[in-house]
């Protein structure tokens, strides 16, 4: 038995429905992104209060504000335009392990050190890989526009 398209053949309640579903959904993502982008701003605000009363700033800390930025960046892009550019997560990943590298500071075994260089060289590779397959494919799609 074979599947027929239906169309816009759907009972009247059942578009109901699906507008009533599809708009909790909705509602519920914009919560959820205003939740995280406050949350993200009430961390970036402990770590401001942490610099002050330690009196100084290191460059772990720097990269945690960038993560915080990339985040807040990732829910900007996400709540304008219903998609999350795949390059935001993979440079979270990026400042995130690289953080985590100068964390770890000279007592680090080097193995780890190296598996860590290593994944950040994969992530660097793949973010490349995927501009250069964005950029590609934007050209590719203006290129079939102009000969419209």
């Amino acid at each position: 038995m074979s599947k027929q398209p239906v169309g816009n053949d759907y009972p009247e309640a059942t578009r109901k429905v699906d507008r009533s579903v599809l708009g909790f959904f909705s509602i519920t993502e914009r919560i959820l992104l205003v939740i995280i982008s406050l949350l993200t701003m009430l961390a970036v605000a402990l770590e401001l209060i942490h610099f002050a009363e330690a009196g100084r700033v290191r460059l772990a800390d720097l990269l945690l504000l960038f993560i915080y930025l990339e985040v807040i960046g990732m829910v900007y892009a996400y709540y304008a335009t219903h998609s999350v550019p795949v390059t935001l997560p993979v440079l979270i990943a990026i400042t995130g392990i690289t953080r985590l590298i100068i964390l770890q500071g000279k007592e680090a075994e080097p193995s780890k050190l190296l598996f860590e260089a290593g994944a950040v060289l994969l992530l660097a590779l793949s973010l490349a890989i995927l501009s250069w397959a964005s950029q590609r494919t934007s050209t590719i799609n203006l290129g079939e526009d102009l000969s419209d």
